[in-house]
């Protein structure tokens, strides 16, 4: 941090112009509170560090901070970060910690991208972000602005944020600025993402906290930023994003489960129908995992008190598709006279997106526990995933792919890591034998096995 740094400035200020609390961001004279070092957070804390020069990042992994403090980074799988990271720390610019109370307090503009997950009954998960809000409000002073990017129910800027800060800091909206901008960003991409792949939505409280908002995020990010009505809205916007990809691949996954009655291969339809720019329809597959799709439809669901049926009926499809699946293998084995509790079947990718290390609601999960319950001895393999314990207790047994031995019944493509691109799956099956290797191809990407001799290919919305 350099000698122009000593004194921090607020910009939720209408009386000080953008130009000076342009150069007054860029300088460094605005101190940043990053809280939430994650998959997401980190990337977005380091890229706010590049560009402001000051920069804490709060995390309550003592763990996580220590190796950041040395320069470490504990995220995989993305470009660029692990050098970035190193180079930020050395230049300090970027320094971690536990103290979330100490760096509100330092702190001009506090942004938060902690989790939000489901709960044991369905219902959004708010505890960390009540939590980092409660730690953020104890330190906030006037002029601040807050700026949230974890995904969040609509209204939940309004209704429970702004009560704990205001509660926490004795200060009333108008006093500081509050502000939605949610992360748009995947893994394995995400400082591409946060620089500008797409466009910043921003969305405030206040008009004086969109205002601030789209300043900072327009030195953020090099892309459009999209100011909407109110804070509200823009937790919609992103939530919306998540349904839409839900609905759309419930909509592909249920014409799939229709392939045998139609008898054609609903993948080659669906491919053709998007020739036509009206229709998008997205990719059948063995399921929907991560920590965005399967989760945030639920942020919507019986929010005015009535049922979803669409929402509801997309997630319910994606769903059953791992358990599905599974049940599309035991038929290939029961096709081809193999008894499911005498079979080998073999899994290929566990982590829910190719070259990310992050099994959260992953379908290889459902598919391992609904085969080994079918009584089917599992071998799986991902070169990726780190995650083994989940799989271990389902009963399945780990192998590295150099180690891949042959002899299965059936092979389920669950994730393709490119790792598998060069895999000869015809091989993996027994070397004698009056049957067939069955391989269920949950992604579509073994097409060219269906008219193979001794293979019984079967695809999900595939008819052969």
């Amino acid at each position: 941090m350099s000698d122009t740094q000593t004194q921090s400035t607020g910009l939720y200020d209408a009386a000080v112009s953008e130009a000076e609390q342009r150069d007054a961001l860029l300088s460094g004279n605005v101190p940043v509170a990053v809280t939430g070092l994650g998959k997401m957070g980190l990337p977005l804390a380091a890229v706010y560090a590049e560009v402001t020069g000051n920069v804490t990042g709060v995390d309550i992994d003592q763990t996580v901070v220590d190796r950041l403090s040395n320069g470490d980074c504990h995220i995989t799988g993305e470009p660029e970060l692990p050098t970035l990271v190193e180079e930020l720390v050395a230049d300090g610019a970027f320094a971690p910690t536990t103290d979330g109370v100490g760096a509100a307090e330092a702190a001009r503009i506090h942004v938060v991208i902690v989790p939000t997950l489901i709960d044991d009954a369905g219902g959004p998960d708010l505890s960390a972000i009540e939590n980092a809000m409660t730690t953020i409000g104890q330190g906030l002073s006037p002029g601040d602005i807050v700026i949230a990017e974890s995904t969040l129910p609509p209204r939940s800027c309004e209704d429970i944020i702004r009560p704990i800060l205001e509660r926490e800091s004795g200060l009333s909206l108008g006093e500081f600025g509050m502000a939605f901008c949610p992360e748009r960003t995947a893994s394995g991409q995400a400082l591409e993402d946060i620089r500008g792949a797409y466009p910043k939505i921003v969305g405030g409280l206040d008009e004086e906290s969109t205002r601030v908002g789209e300043l900072i995020y327009g030195e953020i990010n090099d892309n459009e930023i999209i100011t909407v009505s109110d804070a509200t809205t823009a937790e919609a916007v992103k939530v919306f994003e998540g349904v839409y990809r839900d609905v759309n691949i419930g909509l592909a996954n249920e014409l799939a489960l229709q392939t045998d009655s139609i008898g054609i291969d609903v993948t080659e339809a669906i491919e053709a129908a998007n020739t036509q720019p009206f229709c998008q329809i997205h990719d059948p597959g063995a399921g929907v995992g991560g920590h965005c799709i399967p989760y945030y439809p639920r942020f919507v669901m019986d929010v005015a008190g009535e049922p979803t049926p669409i929402m509801q009926h997309a997630r319910e499809t994606n769903e059953y598709m791992p358990r599905y699946t599974a049940e599309h293998t035991v038929d290939g084995l029961r096709a081809e006279g193999i008894d499911p509790e005498r079979a080998s079947v073999l899994v290929l990718g566990l982590t829910y997106r190719p070259g990310v290390d992050e099994i959260r609601a992953a379908p290889s999960l459902g598919i391992v526990d609904s085969l080994t319950d079918a009584g089917v001895d599992v071998t799986a393999v991902d070169p990726v995933n780190t995650h083994t314990e989940p799989f271990e207790n389902a009963g399945a047994t780990l192998r590295s792919l150099e180690k891949l031995e042959t002899g299965f019944d059936a092979v389920v493509l669950v994730t393709p890591q490119p790792s598998f691109a060069d895999l000869d799956v015809p091989s993996l099956g027994k070397p004698t034998g009056d049957t067939r290797l069955v391989v269920v191809d949950g992604r579509s990407e073994l097409k060219d096995l269906r008219t193979h001799d001794d293979i019984h290919y079967r695809g999900i919305g595939i008819n052969v």
